[in-house]
């Protein structure tokens, strides 16, 4: 897609520090690292968000993904990775990308930094999956 910075590094037509490709998929280095070795996973199609993403893409995308995150711990010597996806709210590229972070014990990265909440009761909880689950049934 035009102006799509993702694009063009997926293309070859921009500059990244790309550590591993397929036909479809692309994953190179983000230039703002939660830590050194932080990786993007994209397609090389422009989607948006993982909802775009054809569901005959899933596998493939994601076993890409999965082997991404081996080579982040085996490669750099990490005690794991911090595996996620931005849809629309905090996606700084509109093009769909997984973010592989290698984390180390002690590392300071402490989970989701957004504030907890309650449901006021279990009727509300089994509203809010109800729905949820209306949507995935359909």
């Amino acid at each position: 897609m035009a102006g799509c910075l993702f694009c063009t590094i997926a293309s070859g037509e921009a500059p990244g520090f790309v550590v591993a490709s397929t036909p479809s998929t692309v994953a190179f280095l983000d230039i703002r690292p939660v830590f050194k070795g932080h990786v993007l996973v994209v397609p090389r199609t422009h989607v948006v968000t993982l909802t775009d993403l054809p569901v005959d893409d899933v596998a493939g995308y994601f076993s890409f993904v999965r082997l991404l995150a081996g080579a982040v711990e085996t490669g750099l010597g990490a005690g794991g990775t911090f595996v996620a996806i931005n849809n629309k709210v905090s996606q700084s590229v509109p093009h769909l990308h997984t973010h592989v972070v290698p984390r180390t014990k002690g590392d300071g990265l402490r989970g989701f930094f957004w504030p907890r909440t309650k449901y006021d009761s279990d009727d509300e909880a089994k509203d809010f999956a109800t729905r949820i689950a209306a949507v995935m049934s359909s």
